[in-house]
């Protein structure tokens, strides 16, 4: 085998799985999707913009703080209605940018009913939760000084661990119906592998992400306690096997076991660091550019549309590192999942399933500055590499 076999051409091999025709309709959907962060950050300027030229938000904090200072409330109120105006502003690019889209690739046949009642919940929830990070936020701002930028670091971290800590519990049970995978030779296989590199085995499910999508795909969510595996009845309904399961779950298992989701937390909130302290010191000139009048600064409320358009600013523009970053965290799970269960064919053949949405053969600055996961011909060279020097022994 290791003599013999040729990864190029076995990889190749599974990529020619799709016709042509496949992979330009996933090459055309792939790379528009990268344009679209460039008109979804547009939309979003131009929203930040509206919203400032109503002055809505200003009058609003001078009307909580009318009789008396009430700067918490002020922010809590100003941010709920950023969020809120902001959702009802760019709706109609939402529709088509993560629902018509998607549709028209076929890659959902979820109705345009759910579709809209699935997002006003998330945005309800994200009101809430927005709205008090940047209240605590503003707070820091206000007694910090000079320094929040550094503490808003800490403050980010936080929300990013008690999300973990609370979305599969409270939040992904409103959108998915999660049940234990049904006993039978998928969950036998899938106890035995956490057994074999002893991670928690009784949090192992199967939910109805065909609700929502027809991508192929798994995924490991929350901390602790609260973390499980979660395979989409997506990979079951495009025929996944014993081996793909063993390849894709090991995935899976190679974040929980390498704390994937701290080290995210960490990069993150280093680099929630690094934008706030910028965003600290380029405010005055973007406010003067929006024209924000009446803001009288960055612990201004009032002037989170300012904020939000230098967020934005800077997530396009650091895109690539972020998505560098997670690249190296998927790579590192792959390895995972090929050293401890030794299934390169079987996570090759999820892979070629996952192409509809993501394009297998992307140029190198292409994937350096769009993808965050490697691209699926990479994915599948490496796991083909593999099979060639670390042969199974006949069964």
């Amino acid at each position: 085998m290791a003599q013999s076999f040729d990864p190029a051409a076995a990889t190749a091999a599974y990529l020619a799985q799709l016709p042509p025709e496949a992979h330009a309709k996933a090459q055309h959907y792939t790379q528009g999707g990268h344009w679209l962060l460039l008109w979804g950050f547009i939309v979003s300027v131009l929203v930040a913009w509206i919203v400032i030229r109503t002055g809505v938000l200003t009058r609003l904090q001078n009307g909580v703080e009318k009789t008396k200072p009430r700067p918490f409330l002020a922010s809590l109120v100003v941010a709920s209605v950023y969020v809120g105006f902001s959702w009802a502003l760019e709706l109609p690019w939402s529709v088509y940018a993560n629902w018509w889209r998607e549709k028209q690739y076929g890659l959902t046949s979820q109705a345009f009913g759910g579709w809209l009642g699935q997002n006003v919940m998330a945005t309800t929830i994200s009101v809430v939760f927005t709205a008090l990070f940047l209240a605590l936020l503003y707070l820091l701002i206000r007694k910090a000084r000079r320094l929040w930028w550094l503490w808003a670091g800490g403050l980010t971290a936080g929300f990013i661990i008690f999300g973990m800590l609370i979305a599969p519990i409270y939040i992904e049970p409103l959108f998915n119906k999660y049940t234990p995978a049904p006993p039978g030779p998928v969950r036998d296989e899938v106890v035995a592998m956490a057994k074999q590199v002893g991670i928690p085995h009784d949090k192992i499910f199967v939910y109805d992400g065909s609700r929502q999508s027809n991508a192929y795909t798994a995924n490991v969510s929350g901390l602790g306690g609260s973390a499980r595996v979660a395979m989409s009845d997506v990979m079951f309904k495009k025929g996944a096997d014993i081996a793909e399961v063993r390849g894709v779950v090991g995935h899976e298992m190679g974040h929980y076991a390498h704390q994937h989701s701290l080290w995210i937390t960490s990069i993150f909130s280093v680099l929630a660091v690094v934008a706030f302290f910028i965003a600290d010191r380029v405010f005055p000139w973007f406010a003067t550019a929006l024209n924000a009048k009446g803001v009288t600064g960055i612990a201004d409320p009032a002037g989170l549309p300012v904020l939000a358009v230098i967020m934005a600013v800077l997530g396009l523009v650091g895109g690539p590192i972020t998505n560098t970053l997670i690249r190296e965290v998927e790579s590192d799970a792959d390895r995972y999942s090929l050293v401890h269960f030794n299934e390169p064919d079987g996570l090759a053949k999820a892979l070629v399933k996952t192409i509809e949405y993501r394009a297998a053969t992307p140029s190198k600055l292409e994937e350096v500055l769009f993808y965050d996961h490697p691209a699926v011909s990479v994915r599948v060279r490496r796991a083909m590499d593999w099979k060639a020097t670390h042969p199974k022994a006949p069964d």
